[in-house]
């Protein structure tokens, strides 16, 4: 796969500078300082379960014959009936389903109708039955059921690969909506993420508690640090005619604007919501200060990716699945409270996406690579409290079973899944024939999560 970025930039933004991971090559400036609120914003927040996390064991069907087919496939890895590991909620026609109780959390959301599922999606090329799966008689995703291929392609909406993210490409479809703002409109809290990168939008890459400001200019006194900084300053403005040199020198000095603008999240005073302090929190703490400072940099739309690891549950599932969806849970729910805090609930939506699916037939005390998989949506724009799209047969060797072992085939494309939240962004339908270009081949692009 290619990226936009390029390696050679950060390699000499980190070793020659001490600079954090920025990739960003928006040039910014600090007439930002100046720019006017943007009343319309919003962003879209990807929370990315790296492994292939279970949904089966995150939102479990409680009507009778149902679960009775949930507990009897899933043996040793089924959740019990009750109020000890199960949430119990009811979509809006009445139907039984229940959270794995390391989202109990979130559960006031549900209810309060800003948490919604999202049922049985994936990759897909187009509509894709069992029969036509078998007999290979329709165009399927490259390299099913592999992390490296299907990570990529959850990320760029690409069933064979590409090298732009599906939110990178919704960002550059809006970016005439970002043209008196010089700040960057994608952020990735994890490192690099094709899910950010766009044609044109280039994703700045953060870590949390990052520090962007430059070694070695610490000196006393006073006048001293203003010297050094004016040197650099200078060697950085210098023109050298060496290309490599610029881009590096480009990279430094948005590097640090960027670092002026971060550090000043604070001048209006923190926000009081308070973080869990995990590497979870730590990241969605770091997208509601970016947030933050909306009204400063006059930045109207935003793509933002982090990400959870560990959900490779090849074993030991039971206990460590839930650990993992509590930090899940805590997270999203202090992100959710920050925006509420900013005064942006509404405009700011949080989703999970993930490698794939898990089977439905258990490897002993784990699961092995599936397909189709749940995902939650959080926000103020999210028309919650119900599941949308068609939760799959509980059966192996059923009508949605790719095979023998409950791999879901999905029913619904992840197109379908992005492009609602790309309409909610603001992209229109001939932008959104360049951010999921095969969303044409599915009769419903709107699934009618968003409001």
């Amino acid at each position: 796969m290619s990226h936009s970025h390029n390696p050679s930039r950060r390699h000499i933004l980190r070793s020659a500078s001490g600079v954090a991971a920025f990739a960003a090559l928006n040039r910014l400036g600090l007439s930002v300082a100046h720019a006017q609120t943007a009343p319309d914003y919003k962003a879209l927040v990807c929370v990315f379960l790296a492994g292939g996390h279970d949904g089966h064991n995150m939102f479990v069907p409680q009507a009778g014959t149902a679960y009775d087919a949930y507990k009897a496939i899933r043996k040793g890895l089924a959740l019990p009936d009750g109020n000890t590991r199960l949430h119990n909620v009811t979509t809006k026609n009445g139907t039984p389903y229940a959270f794995n109780d390391g989202l109990a959390a979130l559960g006031p959301l549900w209810l309060d109708g800003k948490l919604a599922v999202m049922a049985n999606v994936g990759m897909l090329v187009q509509p894709t039955t069992r029969a036509q799966y078998l007999a290979k008689s329709v165009p399927l995703p490259t390299n099913l059921f592999s992390h490296a291929d299907q990570i990529v392609q959850m990320q760029t909406g690409d069933p064979g690969g590409g090298g732009t993210g599906w939110a990178g490409r919704a960002a550059d479809a809006v970016n005439t909506l970002n043209a008196e703002s010089k700040f960057p409109a994608a952020f990735s809290m994890n490192g690099a993420a094709l899910f950010c990168t766009g044609s044109n939008i280039q994703s700045a890459s953060l870590y949390p508690g990052f520090d962007l400001s430059l070694n070695g200019l610490g000196a006393w006194p006073a006048s001293a640090q203003s010297a050094r900084l004016a040197a650099l300053q200078e060697i950085i403005n210098l023109d050298s005619g060496v290309m490599t040199i610029r881009a590096a020198d480009t990279v430094r000095q948005d590097a640090l604007a960027l670092n002026t603008m971060l550090k000043s999240t604070g001048s209006n005073g923190a926000l009081k919501t308070t973080f869990p302090g995990t590497t979870l929190g730590r990241q969605m703490q770091q997208i509601a200060n970016i947030i933050k400072l909306r009204d400063t940099t006059g930045i109207k739309r935003q793509v933002f990716f982090c990400s959870l690891g560990g959900f490779d549950t090849h074993s030991n599932q039971s206990w460590a699945y839930w650990d993992l969806l509590k930090q899940v849970a805590d997270a999203m729910l202090a992100f959710y409270q920050a925006t509420i805090e900013m005064g942006v609930a509404d405009k700011v939506t949080a989703f999970t996406e993930s490698d794939f699916g898990r089977t439905l037939d258990p490897n002993g005390s784990g699961s092995d690579h599936g397909w189709g998989n749940h995902h939650i949506i959080l926000g103020g724009g999210v028309q919650g409290g119900d599941m949308y799209g068609a939760y799959p047969t509980m059966a192996l060797g059923g009508p949605d079973d790719s095979g023998s072992r409950g791999a879901m085939i999905p029913t619904t494309s992840l197109d379908q899944y992005g492009g609602t939240l790309a309409k909610w962004f603001g992209v229109d339908a001939a932008g959104m024939n360049t951010v999921f270009p095969n969303l044409k081949n599915f009769a419903k692009s709107d699934l009618g999560f968003m409001g």
